[in-house]
């Protein structure tokens, strides 16, 4: 009977044990803004290698206009600066970003477009 309690706590304890002492075999996406791309700023890195998607949170497609995208992005040059809605510093690295998105030359395989301005004052969420 004592077997049968130890075995019950060690199925229930262990798993949070190493979800939550960063196993790797356990890797989960960050979490912190969901699904809301209206939330994304700061360093974010775009990722173009269609080979390394899946490490990626949001997939993008690059609009040539500002009418069709959902989300104004103006490049900042200091990560510092980069503090509100649609103000992205490019990371020259992954590994260094907050965010990693992956641009799709395919629309329809995007999940939400966005548009580069030259303008600061234009960037920010269209929804």
């Amino acid at each position: 009977m004592r077997n049968i309690y130890i075995l019950t706590f060690l199925l229930w304890v262990l798993p949070a044990f190493f979800v939550s002492a960063g196993n790797p075999f356990f890797v989960k996406k960050p979490a912190a803004i969901g699904r809301n791309f209206c939330q994304i700023y700061g360093s974010v890195y775009l990722e173009r290698d269609p080979k390394r998607q899946a490490g990626t949170q949001f997939t993008v497609y690059e609009e040539s206009e500002d009418a069709f995208a959902n989300l104004v992005v103006y490049k900042e040059d200091n990560k510092l600066f980069a503090d509100e809605p649609g103000l992205w510093y490019l990371a020259p690295n992954r590994d260094f970003a907050d965010f990693v998105i992956f641009v799709t030359p395919n629309r329809n395989l995007a999940d939400f477009g966005v548009y580069f301005t030259k303008t600061r004052s234009f960037a920010g969420c269209k929804n």
